[in-house]
């Protein structure tokens, strides 16, 4: 596998199997023309695991751009992304991060993840010059730094009251994006991404999209599955699980919930197997005689 990187930043693999809707493909297209004439701000929004962090690396791979993936989750101080003080052969010095040196990178994109949910709201003050018109910011340890050409900044968000720790993002820099809203794939799409990515039969995907429709359509249940689970589920399909073994293993759900989930499957005739509970022996002399 060729390893590329520009500015000793990598510039990712493509996913031959990625899908999106052809509205957002064009969107995408358009950001890639606007950036060529200046650096452009995206914040992608959805539901979590439908694919938006996805969506950024492929958008680098396919325009063969460097990619910088930066959690802003852990900021907690204005300036955290630039660098800090560190002790250094007994002397305090500067220490600079990754973050300038990818934002004075030519045709980088920049991925700020989980945009509304850093540790302190002032954390992300710094942006805003950043991601303004004027693309540049001052820092006493590190002089002016203005945003190279080409840079396309993503920022990614999971935004609602079932999501812990996240903020609403402040409009004032909410106005600086264009804004991409993501969804699940449909139900063909997903069944065609299950096949190519996990290597699941026919008959397994169909069974797997089934019981993943069930729980997605059954408003007692209460529990979304993402593309991001139902690939999980494949992969446990795939590796010789049952459907109900890879529900288990994959569904985030409480052992309580589990169990109505089940309960709902086990309902459609012989749709699922009942499990019958047996302990056996784990250690390495016996792996592979469990019936795996």
């Amino acid at each position: 596998m060729s390893f590329k990187e520009k500015n000793g930043i990598p510039i990712p693999q493509e996913d031959p199997y990625f899908y999106i809707d052809n509205e957002t493909l064009r969107i995408l297209e358009r950001i890639h023309r606007i950036s060529q004439r200046h650096p452009v701000n995206v914040l992608v929004a959805g539901r979590q695991g439908c694919g938006k962090s996805s969506i950024v690396h492929q958008y680098a791979a396919v325009y063969q751009q460097p990619l910088a993936t930066f959690q802003v989750g852990i900021l907690s101080e204005p300036g955290q992304l630039f660098g800090e003080y560190a002790l250094e052969s007994g002397e305090t010095k500067y220490k600079q991060f990754l973050f300038p040196q990818a934002i004075q990178t030519p045709g980088c994109v920049i991925h700020l993840e989980e945009i509304n949910r850093p540790e302190h709201p002032k954390a992300l003050n710094m942006l805003f010059s950043i991601l303004s018109d004027d693309r540049q910011v001052w820092m006493d340890e590190l002089g002016m730094l203005n945003v190279a050409d080409g840079v396309v900044f993503f920022a990614t968000l999971n935004e609602g009251e079932e999501y812990i720790g996240t903020e609403l993002l402040d409009p004032a820099l909410r106005d600086r994006f264009y804004v991409i809203l993501m969804d699940y794939l449909p139900n063909a799409v997903e069944r065609e991404v299950l096949l190519r990515k996990t290597g699941v039969t026919e008959e397994q995907a169909d069974q797997i999209m089934r019981a993943i429709n069930l729980i997605r359509g059954n408003s007692e249940i209460a529990l979304d599955v993402s593309t991001r689970t139902s690939l999980m589920i494949g992969e446990m399909v795939a590796a010789g699980a049952s459907i109900r073994e890879a529900l288990v293993t994959s569904l985030q759900a409480g052992k309580a919930s589990l169990e109505s989930i089940l309960l709902t499957l086990q309902m459609q005739k012989g749709f699922l197997e009942k499990a019958e509970s047996e302990y056996l022996r784990f250690c390495r002399n016996v792996i592979g005689r469990n019936g795996s």
